[in-house]
């Protein structure tokens, strides 16, 4: 060979080799194939191809989830890092050789939003970490399951689909959620299920959930709830009355709303509607019994027979109670009898009422108390008109101002008198219908008008002075119990002896009658009037315009005569 050929092949060496050199280290970094050529303890031997051969951990063929049996000759992946380390190897790596495809793979999957397959394999602060073929996400603890669950072991080490919400290739971060495939999968049941149910459809169900308002009820991957109202024709008070956990009923789907896809339940449909043909079992003014099964502030509601309950109004409760609560009237699960009201069937209503089994008190006071009769009662209270008298039968009766005394005003009379006392008096009207009682005091004796007779217009009458005021005289006619008032300008004919105070109480004094009306109660006396009369019959006796005699002579032959006829 000569010199120059010798060069030559040099030449074309040095280029093979560096060009390998180069196809080496573009490989550095990167997932490459390589064959088992040997396994040593616990250690597979894989030659990569490279004039070199490489070493790998059996364990990292294995990983949650996942067992691989590794044996000679078998083709595998695995991650090269570089081509030679200090003992003369290529340095590869199963776990980042998967690793490596996975990223590609969920990165693909992620784009796509295609569900991914792992498997929970450790739990970590907040959360638990899953094996996506090599990869590792983080599984929040709110991500696990639709409903928070306590145990998560019998889901660890399962293959199950994920869903991946987050990825950041550059920090090595990934985030997954099994609940959303499980509300996707749920959601896509639920459509299902909903499309095969139709309203007024009769279905099995177990009770899965009690609240206060109703109970949920499994239809068999959804729920539908069974609302208290619709459980019975009566009242239920709690769901827990009609149903229990885990009990299997029978109901009927009233609504289904597509939208939402919520179901609504009743058991009381199932049944006959008790309030069909109601009017004529329950006719108006019947008298029945039946149970207190709710008091409001408005009434009591009373159970007629199982499904059926009627409202007693507090207005309807009692004859006397007006102002009273319904549960100082009756109390619950009480029996008792009422009478029917009034009934709607189509707004389902019955008015009942209580006091109506019983006899009307003013009717039955007005039967034993007839106009005239005397009762006794409490002073039950005073007011600006009158005295309310406490009578038998837990009803009142009022006494009005006008009607305490014959001769002083009520005003006066009625300061006499204070709660607690106890009195007699006459029943003047029952008004039944609207609930009054109206009685009288003075009515106890005599009305002094009729006991004194009649008196005629210029009779005289005698009179004795019982208060002597400045505007007048308060005097009672002698021989009766009338009274009467005086005026000042009628105390005498002369203005200079129109004074009160000539007169002292308990002096008697003759005076005319100039008014007597016995309808209206009045009578009015005058002194004057008396005198000036008097003086008049002197003049017709004793005088004439022409006789030349002075009416001081007139007058005192006058006085001489009476006082002679007197004697």
């Amino acid at each position: 060979m000569s010199a120059v050929e010798s060069f030559s092949g040099r030449e074309d060496f040095a280029a093979l080799l560096e060009e390998s050199f180069n196809r080496n280290e573009a490989l550095e970094g990167s997932v490459i194939k390589g064959k088992v050529v040997a396994i040593e303890k616990d250690m597979a031997i894989i030659d990569v191809g490279l004039k070199t051969e490489g070493r790998v951990a059996l364990k990292e063929f294995n990983g949650p989830g996942r067992d691989q049996d590794i044996k000679v000759g078998d083709e595998v992946e695995v991650y090269l890092d570089r081509i030679e380390n200090a003992l003369g190897e290529a340095v590869i790596s199963r776990d980042k050789a998967r690793r490596e495809e996975s990223w590609v793979k969920l990165e693909k999957a992620f784009e796509a939003r295609e569900k991914v397959s792992g498997v929970i394999f450790n739990t970590v602060k907040g959360g638990y970490t899953v094996d996506l073929d090599g990869a590792v996400a983080f599984l929040p603890r709110s991500q696990v399951d639709i409903r928070p669950i306590r145990d998560v072991g019998p889901l660890m080490g399962q293959p199950q689909p994920f869903e991946i919400l987050k990825m950041d290739r550059r920090r090595g971060n990934i985030v997954v959620s099994r609940r959303t495939v499980l509300e996707e999968t749920r959601a896509e049941a639920r459509s299902e299920l909903v499309a095969s149910l139709e309203e007024g459809q009769v279905i099995d169900g177990v009770v899965k959930n009690i609240t206060e308002y109703g109970a949920f009820v499994d239809l068999g991957g959804i729920d539908g709830l069974l609302h208290v109202t619709d459980m019975a024709w009566r009242r239920v008070n709690h769901p827990s009355e009609v149903v229990t956990i885990g009990q299997t009923v029978k109901v009927k789907i009233i609504k289904i709303n597509q939208d939402t896809h919520r179901i609504s339940l009743g058991i009381k449909q199932l049944l006959a509607d008790p309030w069909d043909g109601i009017a004529a079992r329950y006719p108006v003014g019947a008298r029945l019994k039946g149970r207190v099964t709710n008091i409001t502030d408005y009434g009591a509601f009373v159970e007629v027979e199982p499904g059926i309950e009627g409202l007693i109004h507090v207005s309807e409760m009692s004859w006397t109670k007006k102002n009273v609560h319904p549960g100082k009237i009756v109390s619950t699960s009480q029996e008792v009898d009422v009478a029917i009201l009034e009934v709607d069937q189509v707004k389902r209503r019955i008015s009942l009422g209580l006091k109506q089994t019983l006899r009307n008190p003013w009717e039955v006071f007005a039967e034993q108390h007839p106009s005239g009769s005397v009762v006794e009662g409490e002073v039950k209270n005073k007011t600006e008109f009158g005295l309310f008298l406490g009578l038998e039968g837990d009803i009142d009766g009022m006494i009005h101002l006008s009607d305490l005394d014959w001769n002083r005003p009520g005003e006066q009379v009625i300061e006499e008198y204070k709660k607690g006392d106890m009195l007699q008096a006459v029943v003047l009207d029952v008004d039944v219908e609207k609930e009054r009682i109206s009685l009288g005091l003075k009515q106890l004796g005599g009305d002094p008008f009729v006991d004194a007779g009649e008196f005629k217009k210029g009779q005289v009458v005698t009179c004795e002075v019982i208060e002597v005021k400045e505007g007048g005289l308060d005097v009672k006619i002698a021989g009766t119990d009338m009274t009467t008032f005086i005026k000042r300008a009628e105390i005498a004919r002369d203005r200079q002896e129109q004074r009160p105070e000539r007169f002292a109480a308990g002096e008697k004094v003759d005076a005319r009658v100039v008014l007597f009306d016995k309808k209206a109660r009045k009578i009015q006396v005058s002194i004057k009037a008396l005198e000036m009369a008097e003086e008049k019959e002197a003049m017709a006796q004793y005088g004439s315009a022409d006789s030349g005699a002075s009416l001081g002579d007139i007058l005192g032959a006058a006085l001489k005569k009476a006082t002679t006829e007197k004697k």
